[in-house]
């Protein structure tokens, strides 16, 4: 039987200012380990802690621009882009510009604090 989600649940996000996250698919708010899915809603000048990630990370930019930095060099992420980062790369979120950003993060296997491997 289909499974009707009417709401997110609200995840803290990691980084320097207040980011949203909504979470429609993953281990908080609907207990799936296969998936999650979030829209983030981060402020101009956000940015969160390098990490090294176990599962790849889908993330289609709704609004404004994300920065995404790995050991390869700096990618601008603009409104109608994707960008995958897969597993074990090492990569830095942040958004620079003054309209901040809003995007939808899909994780695969879902995002997890013990998988995601922040860097201090």
């Amino acid at each position: 039987m289909p499974e009707l989600i009417k709401k997110p649940s609200v995840i803290k996000a990691e980084g320097n200012k207040p980011k949203v996250i909504e979470e429609y698919i993953g281990r908080v708010n609907s207990s799936t380990e296969k998936v999650s899915i979030a829209r983030m809603k981060s402020p101009a000048g956000w940015t969160e802690p390098p990490q090294q990630p176990e599962f790849d990370e889908y993330t289609f930019v709704l609004k404004g621009m994300l920065m995404v930095t790995t050991a390869e060099g700096t990618v601008d992420v603009h409104e109608g882009e994707v960008i995958i980062v897969h597993s074990g790369e090492q990569v830095q979120y942040s958004t620079p510009l003054e309209e901040g950003a809003e995007y939808i993060a899909v994780c695969l296997p879902a995002f997890s604090p013990d998988t995601v491997h922040r860097k201090e």
